[in-house]
């Protein structure tokens, strides 16, 4: 692939030195793909999280299947890996 930058209007092909750092950066942004899944998968779990914090206030108990929730939200990247991950859904918030 041949590259060019646009200098003061101008198209102006990478030297193969700017070849060279740019397929560099390429390759590391590729390579770290797992871990930005990852790191989505855990902001929207500590967002679910983060919805529930009141039930654990020390005026409130939890019902068992609002501490199975918490928990099950903890371990889930135990399971997966990404929000793409085959058959991969969030637990089922309680109502109780």
């Amino acid at each position: 692939m041949v590259r060019f930058h646009n200098i003061n209007g101008k198209k102006v092909q990478f030297t193969a030195e700017e070849e060279k750092a740019r397929d560099a950066e390429e390759k590391a942004w590729l390579d770290d793909e797992p871990n930005r899944r990852i790191e989505q998968l855990r902001r929207k779990r500590d967002s679910l999280l983060a919805e529930t914090d009141w039930w654990a206030s020390s005026d409130l108990t939890m019902t068992d299947a609002q501490k199975k929730y918490r928990q099950d939200l903890r371990d889930i990247t135990k399971t997966y890996q990404s929000l793409s991950d085959k058959d991969f859904k969030f637990p089922t918030k309680p109502t109780e």
